[in-house]
């Protein structure tokens, strides 16, 4: 990948494609000014704070769905909707009615709280009666009820979609800085494009780059060991009753 990078440099020029060396001077120079660490705490909080508003939104919403049908019957097809529309049509939106951060955090937790709730929605309908009855038969604990029985069996529905959505807000952070201009990575590189500087441009995308790859594989590898945790814990009490 490398050498085709700098093979692209070779052939097109430092304006179109800045070399590899060039490139990583340009993202050592912004390390060591604070704009790296700056702009990564600021889209850090953004999508952070929009990815815990869907989480709340979307687990409430779902459980409410899941127990009640008529909830279910409102609530399903306007998830349905809200998945269908764009990440970029929120952002235009958003920028209208509230503008700056709370563009970025309100079309983060728009775009993600959909997956949420139908995670959530899946959950409850597919929890197992007869073990939360036999559970309570045998006066078990609120403690034990939620960390014995529903614990498990909401957590592996809901883990893998609380993963990918906090990936996912990630990205439509930075896509949402980058038309907002309130900050964070997408605001350096709508900066470096507005100056017509490749090599901050690129800069920036091999720290957007690094930071996906390394959050993906912590999350991919964690939503792999606790599924098989959980999945375990459900079948020792699936087999228990």
């Amino acid at each position: 990948m490398l050498a085709l990078w700098q093979a692209g440099h070779v052939a097109y020029g430092s304006l179109v494609l800045p070399g590899v060396g060039e490139t990583f001077v340009m993202l050592g120079r912004m390390i060591r000014a604070g704009e790296v660490v700056v702009a990564l705490q600021t889209t850090t909080f953004n999508a952070l704070l929009g990815w815990c508003i869907s989480v709340v939104m979307g687990v409430m919403a779902g459980g409410m769905a899941g127990r009640f049908k008529d909830v279910r019957f409102v609530l399903q097809p306007v998830s349905i909707i809200l998945l269908g529309i764009p990440a970029i049509a929120w952002i235009v939106l958003a920028l209208l009615w509230f503008g700056g951060r709370w563009a970025v955090v309100f079309t983060v937790a728009v775009a993600t709280a959909p997956m949420i709730f139908a995670a959530a929605l899946q959950a409850v309908r597919s929890l197992d009666g007869d073990l939360a009855r036999m559970a309570r038969a045998f006066h078990a604990p609120p403690r034990a009820m939620v960390s014995d029985v529903y614990g498990p069996h909401m957590l592996a529905y809901l883990y893998p979609a609380l993963a990918t959505t906090l990936a996912m807000s990630w990205k439509v952070s930075i896509m949402a800085e980058l038309l907002s201009g309130s900050g964070g990575i997408g605001d350096g590189i709508a900066a470096a494009r507005a100056r017509v500087d490749t090599a901050q441009l690129l800069a920036w995308v091999v720290v957007v780059v690094f930071i996906l790859i390394v959050l993906d594989h912590l999350l991919l590898r964690l939503v792999r060991e606790r599924m098989h945790v959980w999945r375990r814990q459900e079948e020792r009490g699936n087999h228990g009753g």
